[in-house]
């Protein structure tokens, strides 16, 4: 009789699973790749052998992983190919550094997450014991999440249990991630779920105080805050109360900024601010010029607001006036173009200030009603009235994307979910200040976008930077708007308008009945972008292959993974180059790459600014709210550049910008190849942190 198949091996957790010969077929494959052979035969025939060898060893048992490598190892070592056998052991020495390095991290990875991955988990989301111990697995975050999320349903004679379900599946399948509040806090005592908050700053030292200590307690949960400082008094204004002088507002931005510093968010997450100012306030150059101060306002992003007056006076080499926000006199005028030149040459030198174009924020203001708005939360993507808060949340569409095609039922279907998910949020959030509830439930803002566009456009055979790029972002975000738009008035239908339906822009357009005033943005995503490990937002890649720190000590090559994919097809990948690749982050200097894959695979900076901006203006087409979207320059580009760049974002439609030249900010989160760390250390690759996705690869505006 003869012996029985092999037919389930044991895991390393001790659990049985099929025996799949496949696996050691596509082992054997990428060893014999890694030694720069695309010998498919000799793969083929070393993976049968050591099939054979294997049911020679365990007949009808139930070999360990670990006793199956060992066979496979023994088995190329025999069949006379060495470079192949030593590729086959650095793979697996590879795999179980980063076994031993999950181990170290003391997270049970029930999901398979990457490493990298389960790090960020650790330090920002996964619960902890009161000795920093965590108590959760990943699995058990996203059931968490899921669960809360899913209770609202509840209170509308739904079933909460069956959109847990569903909750959980997009979130585990990374198919779907909100915003870090959501992950970090539902379930727990905190419970603030929201990203995104808006506090008035009023004329006046006790409100002026009041905003701080509001922004504290929402920094301290894990939320970012907006400001506009235009109705402050200028530097120098007299003060009646006290016969004194006003300091003026970037000033008084300083306390924000030391308060925002000492509340540090628990070390969760830093403290993330957007400090606003008007373009007509007498201030305006101070403001401009403010973070060229060594150490200043690290905690803020800074945005100048603009209106189509300063626009047109910036065209027209004409003068705009310059007003007292205190009594509405006019206290002087100054050109337009030198205020252009200076906010281009500030953020040449600094990354700060970008702009943010209010009128057109404000034609777009669903509940105009309320009054205006004037400010955005701190990546400029969520435009917010006073007191109003907004929660986020993002799909893959790199895990859509496959065969030439977008998967648009599976797409639509996300979008359901996510917008169901959205909602829930606002009745499941608890919020710092009742002036936050009242509007929050009022408007029901929410904000869906998506990451890995760029991994997507890869698998679609897309360049970046090209028309075809272009149509494709205004095609995913036109079906995203009107899914989610429709899903909305759905949940309408059932539930009821958001309260402030009656004046809305909605209403006015002839919808009878909208849910929510918002259904759209599109975030940088940072941390959940590295979560669901994909590229940020709508961001190009960064690098093809980078080191990442991923813990203290551990840093590991990544290589993306379709230009591996596309690299083992076309036979010439080899560990070498992806090395070499990792010294630069480009290919296109690299003649072993083909020029067809030169063409796909583009990196921020090997993309002129132009299409930068022009593909944030394609997604803003069909964004309720707005986009955030870094215009990466390389170190050598100029002001001029700059300056470009900031006319045409308001010349194509968008609602602001913000550019970065690289190097321009002594903190980084990326470093190039012969730079030196904060800790002293000389990169010899591209080094990025464990957090860092994409965008703007500077401390201060990776929030």
């Amino acid at each position: 009789m003869a012996d029985s198949p092999i037919t389930q091996i044991r895991s390393r957790d001790g659990r049985l699973a099929p025996f799949d010969a496949e696996r050691i077929r596509r082992a054997i494959s990428q060893a014999v790749e890694a030694t720069g052979s695309h010998d498919g035969e000799v793969a083929g025939r070393l993976a049968a052998q050591a099939v054979a060898r294997l049911q020679e060893r365990y007949p009808g048992g139930t070999p360990s992983v670990e006793e199956i490598q060992d066979v496979v190892e023994d088995a190329l070592i025999a069949g006379g190919l060495p470079d192949v056998a030593k590729a086959y052991i650095t793979y697996r020495q590879r795999h179980a550094q980063i076994r031993d390095a999950k181990r170290f991290l003391g997270v049970a990875d029930d999901l398979k997450l990457p490493l990298n991955t389960l790090t960020v988990l650790k330090k920002r989301y996964l619960i902890k014991d009161d000795e920093g111990n965590v108590t959760e697995t990943p699995g058990q975050l996203f059931r968490r999440v899921a669960h809360y999320v899913a209770a609202p349903d509840a209170n509308y004679g739904d079933d909460p249990a069956a959109a847990e379900e569903a909750f959980y599946r997009v979130m585990a399948s990374r198919e779907f991630v909100p915003n870090s509040p959501t992950l970090m806090n539902a379930g727990t005592e905190l419970g603030l779920l929201s990203a995104c908050f808006v506090l008035p700053v009023p004329d006046s030292i006790p409100d002026i105080f009041d905003a701080i200590k509001h922004m504290a307690i929402i920094h301290q949960a894990g939320g970012g805050t907006g400001f506009s400082f235009s109705h402050l008094r200028p530097k120098g204004d007299r003060v009646g109360s006290t016969k004194g002088i006003a300091s003026g507002p970037v000033s008084f931005m300083g306390a924000f900024d030391a308060g925002t510093e000492v509340v540090k968010q628990g070390g969760r997450r830093r403290g993330a601010n957007m400090g606003v100012l008007g373009v007509h306030h007498p201030d305006i150059l101070e403001f401009i010029s403010a973070k060229q101060r060594e150490g200043f306002l690290t905690n803020f992003n800074i945005s100048v607001a603009a209106d189509e007056t300063f626009i047109r006076a910036v065209r027209e080499d004409a003068e705009i006036d310059l007003v007292n926000p205190r009594n509405g006199r006019k206290t002087g005028s100054l050109r337009a173009r030198p205020v252009m030149e200076a906010i281009a040459s500030s953020a040449w030198r600094t990354g700060d200030p970008g702009m943010i174009f209010l009128d057109r924020i404000n034609a777009a203001n669903p509940t105009p009603q309320l009054g205006p708005m004037e400010t955005t939360n701190p990546c400029g993507e969520q435009p917010l009235l006073a007191y109003e808060s907004c929660n986020l949340g993002s799909i893959d569409m790199a895990r859509l994307a496959a065969g030439g095609e977008i998967d648009w039922q599976q797409l639509g279907e996300l979008v359901d979910i996510a917008v169901h998910f959205l909602d829930n949020v606002i009745d499941a959030n608890r919020y710092p200040l009742p002036e936050i509830a009242d509007i929050t439930h009022g408007n029901r803002k929410i904000g869906l976008g998506v990451m890995g566009f760029a991994e997507a456009l890869i698998r679609l055979g897309i360049r970046y930077d090209s028309r075809e790029a272009l149509v494709k972002g205004e095609e995913i975000m036109k079906f995203i708007s009107e899914r989610a738009i429709a899903k909305s008035q759905a949940i309408a239908g059932r539930r009821g308008s958001f309260p402030n339906f009656e004046g809305s822009l909605w209403q006015k357009r002839g919808f009878g009945a909208m849910r929510n005033s918002t259904v759209t943005t599109v975030a940088p995503t940072g941390t959940i972008s590295v979560i669901a490990g994909t590229s940020s937002g709508i961001e190009p890649l960064f690098a093809i292959s980078y080191v990442r720190d991923v813990m203290e000590g551990t840093h590991l090559l990544e290589t993306n993974a379709e230009f591996e994919r596309v690299a083992r097809e076309r036979r010439f990948f080899s560990d070498d180059l992806m090395m070499r690749i990792a010294r630069s982050g480009s290919v296109q200097e690299l003649p072993e790459v083909p020029g067809d894959v030169k063409e796909i695979f583009r990196t921020a900076l090997d993309i002129e600014p132009e299409w930068h901006v022009r593909m944030q203006a394609a997604f803003q087409k069909y964004v309720d709210n707005a986009v955030s979207k870094t215009i990466n320059l390389p170190r050598e580009a100029g002001i001029e550049e700059v300056r470009q760049a900031f006319l045409l974002a308001h010349d194509l439609g968008c609602k602001g910008i913000t550019v970065y030249r690289y190097g321009s900010k002594k903190q980084q989160v990326l470093y190039m190849t012969g730079e030196v760390n904060e800790r002293g250390e000389e990169s010899e690759h591209i080094r990025v942190s464990a957090e860092f996705a994409g965008g703007c690869p500077a401390v201060d505006c990776e929030f």
